[in-house]
């Protein structure tokens, strides 16, 4: 069953003086369990395609649907509980640690403090930085940063992650394993929407899409001439 659609999707950005098309006419869909990567080189707008396929940004025109359901009109009840976004900019300077920034939004929605910060902490070993947890946000590397944001995004037990460059500026030893991750959330049945700038990181996925020039098209980045499978057959990442 389809859980995210774009339908036509168009949006535009001022640039200086100038109308800059974003987006034209951009479709897609995305079902419960699968991995989707979106590529395009800079200035390509992927991230905004992102930013609206989450319900952060509106379309200008077109539909963009949540299991069914317009996210024009319903995004602020989805957006942060059936909707995760994730950027590794965690935004908290707050002397709070790592796991109390995990914490912060089930707090926020009423959680207990105790089973709030339990949420958290099984978030923090599903992606594997339980070792984070005690350490300060500017500590974070940016593959343990990564990791903390899809963590506080899983806790509130998205249907829909919306993951924006999850492999940019993490070192080469440990973009597979980030890749490897969001393959496996898909796997137990999360949707997962990514945007890249590197044709590697198509690997995986189940829709590979190309954003060139605001045309969203079912094709692989021209660098990649196939798009190998990258599973793991058991066990955590």
């Amino acid at each position: 069953m389809t859980l995210l659609a774009l339908d036509c999707v168009g949006k535009h950005h001022r640039d200086g003086p100038r109308d800059r098309v974003v987006l034209r006419d951009a479709s897609m869909e995305l079902d419960a369990g699968e991995l989707g990567v979106v590529w395009g080189q800079r200035r390509s707008g992927r991230s905004t395609l992102l930013r609206v396929a989450a319900g952060i940004e509106l379309a200008d025109s077109g539909t963009v649907r949540f299991d069914g359901r317009d996210l024009a009109a319903q995004r602020h009840g989805l957006l942060g509980d059936e909707i995760g976004y994730c950027q590794k900019t965690l935004g908290y300077d707050l002397g709070l640690a790592v796991l109390e920034v995990v914490a912060v939004a089930l707090l926020a929605r009423g959680v207990a403090q105790d089973e709030a910060r339990e949420r958290a902490r099984a978030a923090m070993e599903r992606v594997g930085a339980a070792s984070c947890s005690a350490m300060a946000p500017v500590e974070l590397d940016c593959a343990e940063a990564v990791r903390v944001e899809l963590a506080r995004a899983l806790a509130l037990q998205p249907r829909l992650l919306v993951v924006d460059e999850p492999t940019k500026g993490v070192e080469m030893l440990e973009r597979d394993e980030i890749l490897l991750l969001l393959r496996s959330l898909a796997d137990e049945g999360i949707a997962v929407l990514a945007s890249t700038g590197e044709s590697t990181a198509l690997a995986g996925a189940d829709r590979a899409l190309t954003l060139d020039e605001g045309q969203l098209r079912s094709t692989a980045a021209p660098e990649l001439a196939e798009v190998l499978p990258l599973r793991r057959a058991a066990g955590p990442v």
